[in-house]
């Protein structure tokens, strides 16, 4: 079975060797850095399949961090931040972040979001890319998502999502007036039980700011208020 290499950046040296620990004892390999440049150095030369990232770091904070980390590589990342960094956490989330937990936390909190985010990706990462139809290509309106090359493009310009950010959009669009929970969604989309559905309405304002010419009147992604989120059928 593959060890995964996970990277800890995090300022604060008895929280990054707790993290540590408990990783180990998972049997992950583990890599740590104390602010955002030292973790850029590590992922250039280091294969990192998962990312804990504080957000408030000397030299570079988190959100800066993800966000260049977010120009050449996709596996997940999870920020850490304390309950006063509220906006920075949406930030996070909206630049390309996969997931938060926020300070306090317990051991086993943290680990199951990581065994989660690493089974997403895995799963995610080995999907086939070579099916026999064009059942894979979807298209609402002006928007065109295609499930093998993993792109989607809006009115013929290339929108660039995260990996989560493209499942959410895909369950959508593969069955459009569908109303789906929170619930259902998360559930679909990390493959669990759903346990931290707010980050849904993170990812889901996210993609309609790439995907509405209008993210404040949406035409594409609706909310059906008080049960879901669902993509309009277009004429």
């Amino acid at each position: 079975m593959e060890k995964y290499n996970i990277l800890i950046v995090e300022d604060d040296k008895e929280i990054r060797d707790g993290i540590e620990i408990f990783l180990r004892s998972q049997n992950y390999n583990v890599w740590k850095a104390a602010d955002g440049v030292e973790g850029l150095e590590i992922i250039e030369r280091q294969e990192i399949h998962l990312a804990i990232v504080d957000i408030m770091m000397p030299r570079m904070d988190g959100v800066t961090m993800t966000l260049k980390l977010r120009e050449k590589y996709m596996f997940p990342v999870i920020m850490l931040s304390a309950k006063s960094e509220e906006t920075d956490k949406v930030i996070g989330l909206n630049i390309g972040a996969d997931d938060y937990v926020t300070k306090p936390f317990t051991p086993l909190e943290l680990m199951a979001r990581v065994n989660s985010q690493l089974r997403r990706y895995t799963k995610f990462s080995n999907q086939g890319t070579a099916p026999e139809k064009n059942d894979r290509v979807h298209i609402i309106g002006g928007i065109e998502l295609n499930e093998d090359t993993v792109e989607v493009f809006v009115d013929g310009k290339q929108v660039k999502l995260t990996p989560i950010e493209f499942r959410i959009l895909t369950l959508l669009m593969k069955n459009p007036g569908r109303v789906y929970s929170a619930e259902e969604i998360y559930e679909r989309v990390w493959n669990e039980k759903a346990v931290n559905t707010d980050t849904i309405m993170v990812h889901i304002r996210n993609i309609r700011d790439k995907i509405e010419i209008n993210p404040k009147e949406p035409k594409y992604l609706k909310v059906v208020w008080g049960v879901g989120y669902k993509m309009e059928k277009q004429p």
